[in-house]
């Protein structure tokens, strides 16, 4: 399709001034818009004003005293002395008819016209005298009746030497060489004011046709933002613009806000950016609150050598080099600051941990021999992911400090909802969690490796024995609700210990340090590390002096023997023979 027969190229407005709107109601003319917004339109005269507007214009154009030139507002006055002049034309054009004069009046009137020309022939003769002395060349052009200079000098007399003589000045033919040059001077005069002209020119162009460029590409990016489902909201007025009432409150720049919908007021104004414009920045956003800072999770673990092994967290970052990278760069950023400062606050009242706390630094001793450490680091101080033990770790207490951030805004949107007639309640700690995690990690550790002590004793005394350690026994549906649910709050698991297969011990624990033993007697509940080794010593022992009576009434049953135990100790009694067990050996054997 041809370009030049596209519809909108056809379309010709007129270039008359509309005076009527689309309901046909004319359009008044404005005069001015005061600094309120209001604006004063053209005040429709009636024909009274316009009469009194010519009325005033006659004692304007025609003098105050124009009635007064009247009789009782008549042109009497005016017209009778028209009349009397008339009558004196009429005289004076009588008297001026041609007549014939009397000897008196020539007399006098020749009086009057004889001195002066005699004042003006004396005044031609001197002249022509001047001249004939000067120019004797000449030929006088006067009137020959007038005696001249040259006819006083005696005719035998030589003339008189001329006073002034005429010379002619001839401009000298030009030089080609120099006119040559000077062509050339001028040529390169024009050339570079030629240049500097197309230079300013190009310079213009190349302006106009950037910010055509910067301006499409905007409204592009503009787009992008919206179609990313970001917040764009129209940007504040410039200071000193009209905001009064019918002014132009429209703006042309736009706002992008990218904070959380429920966090804190603080958070939400440092959480905009401002959309280029294209002599502001080269940039595609600004970012006028941006801290550049990152929050890093490290763990400090010390172990039974004194020797310290530190892990921490690798931050997640977006791509930089497109729009919606940097929105969720930012985003995260601001997300991080909002968890660094309930950390803060929540350090301080810690139940069960010890915390220091400093502008970019939280350090809490989480367990024993475990250092938690929330960091502030700038983002270009974020390194390759590291190599240790619990790196793993340090991501999901990373990634779970979201959660439980997101966790508290879910709450406290419910609260919103539910109007102010609900019953307030604390919104949902961050980093107990965390800590209760962490010590249950600890606590289930120190669990392990005393059963394994006890395990490792029997199998080295020959006693068959298995064992079932279950830190963790929720599915992950119910961990889950641990980010999710207020209600559920900790972590549970079990252990079984099978000695010879019959006797079997099992413990149930959960976070952060809560330890039950079911026996079959009773259900214990555990306090502390001393109180399990001196649990299990005692079952154990009770298991293997049962044990021991039974293969001694086995051995000794066609002897006629007896075996019981009494208290904590094994007794067995055959033709005439004694023998002790007691729970000393089994010390010995767990040694």
């Amino acid at each position: 399709m041809d370009a030049d027969s596209e519809p909108w190229k056809k379309l010709q407005l007129s270039l008359e001034r509309p005076y009527k709107d689309e309901h046909g109601v004319p359009i008044p003319t404005l005069y001015d818009i005061n600094q309120n917004g209001e604006q004063f339109f053209e005040r429709k005269e009636s024909a009274a004003e316009i009469l009194a507007q010519n009325l005033k214009r006659i004692f304007t154009e025609r003098g105050l005293n124009f009635f007064d030139k009247t009789q009782h507002g008549n042109l009497a006055d005016i017209i009778s002395t028209t009349r009397v002049e008339a009558k004196d034309d009429d005289n004076d054009e009588a008297e001026n008819e041609p007549r014939q004069m009397t000897s008196e009046e020539l007399r006098d009137m020749i009086f009057k016209i004889a001195e002066p020309l005699n004042i003006v022939q004396g005044e031609l003769t001197e002249a022509a005298g001047l001249l004939d002395a000067i120019l004797p060349s000449s030929t006088a052009t006067f009137n020959p009746a007038v005696p001249s200079i040259r006819q006083s000098i005696p005719t035998g007399q030589p003339p008189a030497p001329a006073l002034l003589t005429a010379t002619f000045v001839k401009k000298p033919p030009p030089i080609i060489s120099v006119d040559a040059f000077n062509a050339q001077l001028a040529i390169g005069d024009k050339d570079e004011a030629l240049r500097k002209a197309a230079d300013i020119f190009k310079t213009a162009a190349d302006k106009m046709e950037s910010g055509r460029v910067k301006g499409e590409k905007y409204w592009a990016d503009a787009l992008k933002i919206r179609r990313g489902n970001w917040g764009l909201v129209p940007a504040p007025l410039p200071p000193g613009a009209a905001s009064g009432k019918g002014a132009d409150k429209s703006s042309k720049d736009f706002m992008v806000t990218y904070g959380l919908e429920e966090s804190s007021q603080v958070f939400r104004r440092r959480a905009i950016a401002w959309m280029a414009e294209s002599h502001q920045s080269s940039d595609d956003i600004i970012f006028p609150h941006r801290q550049n800072t990152r929050l890093r999770v490290c763990l400090v673990q010390t172990d039974h050598e004194g020797k310290a092994h530190t892990t921490y967290s690798t931050p997640h970052t977006e791509e930089s080099t497109t729009l919606d990278g940097l929105l969720q760069n930012a985003q995260r950023e601001m997300a991080e600051q909002e968890i660094f400062s309930y950390l803060v606050n929540e350090a301080s009242n810690l139940p069960t941990a010890a915390a220091n706390v400093s502008e970019r630094l939280i350090a809490i001793d989480a367990a024993l021999g475990t250092e938690l450490r929330f960091e502030l680091i700038e983002a270009g101080d974020i390194s390759g992911p590291s190599t240790g033990l619990h790196q793993p770790i340090c991501d999901l207490i990373y990634h779970s400090l979201h959660a439980l951030l997101l966790r508290r805004h879910s709450y406290l949107k419910k609260q919103r909802l539910d109007g102010p007639s609900a019953i307030k309640t604390d919104p949902p700690l961050i980093l107990q969690s965390v800590i209760d995690i962490l010590q249950y990690e600890v606590f289930c550790d120190r669990i392990k490796s005393e059963i394994d002590t006890m395990v490792f004793a029997l199998t080295r005394s020959g006693v068959e024995c298995t064992f079932h350690f279950h830190p963790v026994g929720q599915v992950g549906d119910e961990l889950v609700k641990l980010l999710d649910d207020r209600l559920v709050n900790s972590v549970g698991g079990q252990c079984i210990l099978r000695i010879d297969k019959r006797h079997s011990i099992r413990f149930s624990f959960s976070s952060p340090s809560t330890l039950t033993a079911h026996l079959p007697q009773a259900t214990l509940t555990i306090s502390s590390i001393p109180h399990l080794a001196q649990l299990l010593r005692d079952d154990v022992a009770t298991f293997l002096l049962e044990r021991i009576c039974e293969m001694g009434r086995e051995i000794a049953s066609d002897v006629g023997g007896l075996w019981f135990l009494d208290l904590n100790r094994c007794i067995g009694k055959w033709e005439g023979c004694v023998l002790y067990v007691c729970f000393r050996f089994l010390c010995i054997l767990a040694a």
